[in-house]
């Protein structure tokens, strides 16, 4: 609803609250007034309106003629979150000259931020009156208006594209259909890549183009090509100048025939239109027919493609997150090992690293705002369910039902316990033993942030506590400038890294966690200098004068929010993939989302060039240290020589690197004196790149002298040297961050195509063993490390080289795990996952191990998975290389039992046998069958034998009947989800699981051999024969067991193996019950049993 600017204006300097939203605004009556106590004294809000929820007040002046200042105003807004969620406050003075309106932004996908606007009655008020314009309602709105709408005026929040699987099916027809247009590029692999590159520039335009930043036409492509002449020459005569001149060059800088080809176009930069390396080789010859771009446009203009930030409506509108999910896919098309990562993983683990890096980085220069009464911690004391995910406090406010609550100290009494809670206490698919533990954890976590126990960063990881939200607040909450400083010269020089970068999935989690942070300290900044200019007090005219200098240097640019995140992209965001086009993609995302910012083509300024940024090159192969070079040159005559002048040429190549990142937020810029600042830094770049790829390929066995041998191991291997391509950073000491997620490929698939040297991870002959030992190398000092990778890292025998690198490098490490039933990380990728966190050595902090159980979760789950995410601190491991997924203190308690009993089953097992027990190696997700017979099997109607199928030998029928019992428990189910892959049953798992027959008793033993036949029976009598066929195996018939039937036949020998190990009732309880919502939730599908 338009207002009516004038009378606006006029009722603001009259003070007129009720008049300006109740009729100009149109706001509903609102009488409800409330007192908040804070410091000692009572601030009265006087109630002004409301609209569906969202209340306004007006907080007048008490025993003060000024308004409250800033510190006291965020106060004052935290104590009346807890009486009304979503509010308006306006702060006036006694003689009625200043308003300040305040309210929270609350975004998805970012922390809730504080918002002030300040008014003056001598000013016009034009920027507050834009602002109110987003909060008025007109009476034909009433009706279908509701909170989310109110709150949702005054932020634009993105939505993930809901159809970027449907467009991705299509795009890949179209692009294999539009590379068999293109001529003169011999070939194969390099055509598929331009083939790439030109879709990757004409979405750039479609996106651009429908915001009329080209010559102000939203179809200008589409209107070219319409008015092309004859002869298939739109991508010789309009493309080309399109790219190389027009976005490329200055409108000054442009001949008259091109700016009168193109008409008004936008000067980009960005690198994205300079010459590729393909057109540099084969340009001359490339032909494009006409009609390969009608074709195309065709399908582009089935979708409408918006380049803002508001949610999305209908099904064929796209967003640039598009550009992400089609690359991710071609990854997995050409087998890289590589999968596409969702947000939700992507925010956890940059959060979880980023965060926790700035606070260190900011306690170092602010020590003091960290200690004592007053500190940071304070917020998290005063105010902790703030901090905690509202997803961990669904329902906390309710007292249990009266069932329910009988079971909390009696186990006898939880028979309720297994079914599906209310709504009303429960998250989606919770049942009652869900809630319970989960109100449990929110007791412990809250009593310790009340009791001030809490009062390290990392502690944020360990409970899982809102880090964002805090961050965000001590921000915006700084007293004194110091803290702000630190805060900002830590946000400002932060370096992080993905070194297998994709199409950027990391980096722009990286981007949306700095980027409300810088802005706070931006505002925090502002009001300083505000505050102090209204004081009137003395003071030295260059007092916040770095403050003034910074918001000087921003306010040269026409888009305050472009500006802050090219600056987030040029100084903080680095990536290297070993796919060129991952490197392209990855850039143009990033360049669509500072165009994203811009609503008039006359504030573009030139996109930055992040090509020394985003790289491409093989992360595990080249020299990482200057250390690297010295030991390759070792033995060689002149080696110091050598050494000195690589250095030399490094430190050269920074300090014009140096002047070239300066050029890139400077206003004014030549694009001539850009382009050779590039190309000086590139030059100079390139040729010690050559001599290092030479003393590399020597450590190869490989003579640069022989031409062809050299340029096919350059090709194959793609060297990259970190120390010269980031040498500013890594004379720093390294990046401080690095996040992301690594190619799951084995070492023997690539072999052949390129080798690794001295990695201690070689062993483990993964990708990503040897990408987490690079990246710990690397890492600077105290920096921060986050990976996705396959659960393996926590319990084979291969990957101890890697667990020790992490140990070695790290003073704190959590683990987190995840199952692929029935929701998955990875949408189509059947892999179980461990997300890694660490922190390297800190000083003041003791060496620390979490992990977390093993994780499992249905779609309603997905959206709080990681927000109850729970850590618990490993005591001790079962095996040298296993790190134990343990949920609670209850899981520990029970482990220490079990590891305190000497001896496992290895000791009662024999070579061979009649007394065999049979199993499968592989399938089961939720049971395990141990049967005393051989389960039934054909294989094209003759009988058989599984290939999955293996045996255990023991000495006797007792001692036979009795492994049955214990193996089938629940107990061993628990032991092996906790050590093993939980996918496979290697022999291993079973010899080491510890429990001695012989030191049970002989009643006992006599018990568990009984209830083994009857489990048997029970197994065979509930048994069905199935039905398999393929073209691979056959025709295959094997009885399938249900185990989840004979479910209180299992129960009976876990109450028998609780007395042997003497659990308490608790441990019992959790025994019996654990994962029961999937173990018994579920038909169980023993699968895949050929």
């Amino acid at each position: 609803m338009p207002i009516d600017r004038e009378r606006t204006r006029k009722l603001l300097k009259e003070f007129d609250f009720v008049s300006l939203f109740r009729e100009e605004l149109g706001w509903d009556r609102y009488n409800n007034d409330i007192r908040v106590q804070v410091d000692g004294r009572t601030f009265s809000l006087t109630g002004v309106a409301e609209k569906r929820g969202m209340a306004a007040f007006l907080c007048n002046p008490q025993d003060k003629d000024s308004v409250p200042d800033y510190v006291l105003r965020r106060k004052i807004d935290r104590e009346t979150t807890k009486s009304i969620h979503e509010h308006i406050i306006v702060y006036t003075d006694r003689d009625r000259t200043t308003q300040i309106w305040q309210w929270v932004r609350r975004e998805t996908g970012r922390p809730t931020a504080c918002r002030e606007h300040s008014y003056h009655r001598e000013q016009p008020g034009d920027s507050l009156i834009q602002k109110l314009q987003s909060i008025a309602f007109s009476l034909e709105e009433e009706d279908g208006l509701t909170l989310v709408d109110v709150t949702g005026r005054t932020r634009a929040a993105f939505d993930l594209d809901r159809i970027t699987k449907r467009f991705y099916d299509r795009f890949k027809k179209e692009h294999d259909a539009f590379l068999k247009f293109i001529e003169g590029i011999p070939d194969e692999e390099l055509l598929r890549w331009y083939a790439s590159v030109m879709l990757n520039r004409l979405m750039f335009v479609y996106f651009i183009q429908k915001k009329g930043f080209v010559d102000g036409d939203p179809d200008y492509l589409r209107h070219k090509l319409a008015a092309s002449a004859s002869g298939d020459r739109f991508y010789r005569d309009l493309l080309c100048p399109l790219f190389f001149e027009g976005f490329a060059k200055k409108e000054d800088e442009r001949d008259p025939e091109t700016s009168r080809l193109l008409g008004k176009v936008p000067y980009l930069n960005g690198g994205i239109f300079l010459k590729h390396q393909i057109e540099e080789r084969y340009g001359g010859n490339i032909r494009i027919p006409d009609s390969a771009f009608e074709k195309l446009f065709d399908f582009f203009d089935q979708y409408q493609w918006h380049l803002d930030e508001r949610p999305l409506r209908a099904d064929n509108e796209i967003n640039p997150d598009v550009l992400g999910y089609i690359f991710e896919k071609y990854i997995n098309q050409k087998q890289m090992g590589a999968y596409y990562t969702k947000e939700d993983i992507t925010e956890y683990i940059s959060k979880s690293t980023i965060i926790p890096f700035l606070f260190d980085a900011a306690r170092q220069k602010c020590k003091i705002a960290f200690e004592g009464d007053q500190s940071v911690w304070r917020l998290l004391q005063t105010d902790p369910d703030r901090y905690i995910y509202e997803s961990v406090r669904k329902g906390i406010q309710l007292s249990l039902p009266d069932e329910i609550a009988a079971g909390l100290n009696d186990v006898s009494r939880r028979t309720e316990w297994n079914k599906t809670a209310s709504v009303e206490f429960a998250l989606p698919t919770e049942i009652w033993r869900e809630v319970v533990d989960r109100r449990r954890r929110y007791d412990e976590v809250r009593s310790k942030a009340v009791a001030g126990e809490i009062t390290s960063i990392n502690d944020f990881v360990t409970y899982n506590l809102d880090l964002r939200q805090f961050a965000q607040d001590v921000i915006e909450n700084c007293e004194g400038p110091e803290l702000l400083r630190a805060f900002y010269h830590a946000i400002e020089k932060v370096t992080i890294l993905d070194p297998t970068c994709g199409s950027g999935a990391f980096l722009f989690a990286a981007l949306n966690i700095l980027e409300p942070l810088y802005e706070a300290c931006l505002d925090r900044m502002e009001v300083f200098l505000e505050e102090l200019e209204q004081s009137g007090e003395k003071h030295r005219v260059d007092k916040y004068g770095d403050f003034k200098k910074i918001l000087k240097r921003i306010d040269e640019h026409p888009n305050r929010r472009y500006f802050i995140l090219k600056s987030i992209i040029i100084n903080n965001l680095f990536g290297v993939d070993i796919m060129e086009e991952a490197v392209e993609i990855c850039k143009l995302r990033l360049f669509l989302k500072l165009v994203a910012q811009v609503d008039e083509v006359e504030k573009i300024e030139p996109l930055p060039d992040i090509d020394f940024n985003i790289r491409a090159g093989n992360t595990l192969v080249g020299f990482a240290t200057l250390q690297d070079v010295e030991k390759a040159l070792s033995g060689q005559l002149f080696a110091g020589d050598t050494l000195k002048h690589i250095k030399e040429q490094a430190e050269e190549i920074e300090s014009f690197f140096e002047l070239f990142r300066q050029m890139q937020t400077a206003q004014g810029m030549d694009s001539k004196d850009f382009r050779d600042a590039k190309d000086e830094v590139g030059n100079r770049l390139r040729a010690l790149e050559d001599a290092l790829n030479r003393h590399l390929a020597d450590t190869y066995g490989i003579d640069a002298k022989k031409t062809k041998d050299y340029k096919k191991w350059l090709v194959s291997h793609k060297p990259f040297h970190w120390f010269v391509e980031f040498y500013g950073i890594m004379t720093d000491g390294g990046f401080d961050v690095i996040i992301g997620n690594p190619p799951y490929v084995e070492y023997t698939k690539v072999r052949s195509l390129y080798s690794v040297r001295d990695y201690c991870t070689e062993p483990s002959a993964n990708l990503y063993a040897f990408t987490s030992e690079r990246s710990m190398n690397l890492l600077s000092s105290e920096g921060g490390f986050g990976f996705i990778v396959p659960i393996s890292v926590a319990c084979t025998q291969r990957m101890k080289a890697v667990q020790d690198c992490l140990d070695c490098s790290n003073a704190s490490v959590w683990f987190s795990h995840y199952a692929e039933r029935p929701g998955k990380l990875f949408t189509g990728a059947e892999v179980l996952l461990s997300i890694i966190l660490t922190r390297k050595w800190i000083t003041d902090l003791p060496k620390t191990l979490f992990t977390t159980g093993f994780t499992k979760w249905s779609a309603e789950e997905r959206k709080y998975l990681f927000e109850r995410t729970q850590y618990c601190p490993v005591p001790t491991k079962p095996r040298s290389y296993v790190i134990p997924k343990l949920a609670a203190e209850t899981e520990i308690g029970i482990l220490s039992k079990l590891l305190s009993y000497r001896g496992s089953l290895h000791l009662s097992l024999q070579n061979r046998s009649r007394h065999k027990v049979f199993y499968r190696i592989g399938g089961g997700r939720y049971w395990k069958v141990f049967t005393s017979f051989q389960p039934r099997f054909t294989l094209n109607g003759e009988p058989g034998v599984s290939s999955r199928e293996n045996y255990l030998y023991f000495g006797s029928e007792p001692l036979r009947d009795a492994a049955i019992s214990a193996l089938s428990s629940s107990l061993f189910y628990w032991y092996f989800v906790l050590t093993t892959n939980c996918r496979d049953l290697n022999p291993v798992d079973l010899r080491e699981f510890p429990i001695s027959l012989d030191s049970i008793s002989g009643d006992d033993l006599s018990v568990l051999g009984e209830l083994s036949q009857r489990l048997m029976s029970d197994y065979e009598e509930k048994s069905e024969s199935k039905e398999k066929k393929s073209k691979l195996t056959g025709h295959i018939v094997y009885q399938e067991f249900y185990p989840r039937l004979s479910k209180p036949l299992i129960d009976e020998i876990d109450h028998v193996l609780a007395r042997h190990y003497n659990f308490t009732d608790e441990e019992l309880d959790f025994i019996i019950n654990y994962d029961i919502k999937y173990r018994m939730g579920r038909v169980d599908q023993e699968e895949d049993e050929a």
